[in-house]
């Protein structure tokens, strides 16, 4: 068991052009602040979204709650913990709260 409750880094997501926050849970659930920005985007931010994207000259594509930046970053701190309770590799959580993606 890994001896934090919380851990977070920033990180320039390629996918979305931008720095997100990725936070880990000692649960192993992830979240990215990127997710309610670039993939659950509403009308409000859709414009800043489209206007990122000119400037970017690409798309922008946020993987959602299966991003293998999020997926990589937490298997990375429990390896380094040496954790061998470590999460399954697909529990991730969005930005709107604690819903968890469970495959295994």
């Amino acid at each position: 068991m890994v001896n934090w409750q919380i851990t977070a880094t920033t990180i320039y997501c390629d996918a979305v052009g931008d720095e997100v926050t990725l936070m880990v849970y000692k649960d192993g659930a992830v979240k990215c602040t990127g997710y309610k920005k670039y993939y659950e985007t509403s009308r409000e931010t859709m414009n800043l979204v489209k206007e990122r994207s000119k400037q970017l000259n690409r798309k922008l594509e946020c993987e959602g709650p299966r991003c293998c930046r999020a997926i990589q970053y937490r298997d990375k701190l429990f390896a380094d913990e040496g954790d061998p309770e470590s999460p399954s590799k697909e529990t991730v959580v969005s930005d709107r709260g604690r819903e968890v993606v469970r495959e295994e």
